[in-house]
């Protein structure tokens, strides 16, 4: 998982190794075949109304965004370990909190960057106002965090446990 502390972001090992093998497929395996995309779409003729190619296109802008922000990240990340399991909410836990200190309103989130966003869990980063909020926070202590619309939302702690993926 990862903790940002100015421009340093903290990675697991396994976290790193996982980030690495996506930037090296992005820039190699991966340009090739969008490269090659973008040439059969160039063969198919008008470029103007050419959805393929202007797919392709896209694509490969996204594709090099991410190249850009992987390479940025690593060249910044060191590696250290995974966060202790001392119910004491840091990037890298699984947080369950209640809304209002109400049992049935729970959400379960992962506190870590948004490169660990998946469908499996839901993730908030630690600079977002709820990560704010929790940061440091212990199992059975309550936070307050700012809503969007300005107003304050109150939340307790009810579990805090390390990911695991």
């Amino acid at each position: 998982m990862t903790q940002t502390s100015d421009n340093v972001t903290w990675l697991t090992q396994e976290a790193y190794n996982q980030l690495k093998a996506e930037l090296e497929h992005l820039s190699g395996p991966a340009r090739i075949e969008i490269a090659e995309k973008i040439e059969a779409a160039r063969e198919e003729g008008d470029l103007k109304e050419n959805a393929g190619y202007h797919a392709a296109k896209e694509e490969q802008g996204k594709q090099e965004l991410r190249v850009r922000q992987l390479t940025q990240l690593l060249a910044h990340a060191k590696v250290g370990e995974a966060p202790a399991d001392n119910g004491v909410v840091t990037p890298g836990m699984v947080v369950t909190i209640a809304f209002d200190g109400d049992p049935d309103d729970t959400l379960t989130f992962l506190m870590a960057s948004r490169e660990y966003a998946s469908s499996e869990i839901d993730t908030y980063s630690p600079q977002s106002p709820l990560g704010t909020g929790v940061n440091g926070k212990k199992v059975g202590e309550e936070a307050q965090y700012e809503l969007p619309n300005g107003k304050m939302a109150m939340v307790k702690i009810l579990d805090v446990k390390p990911y695991s993926s």
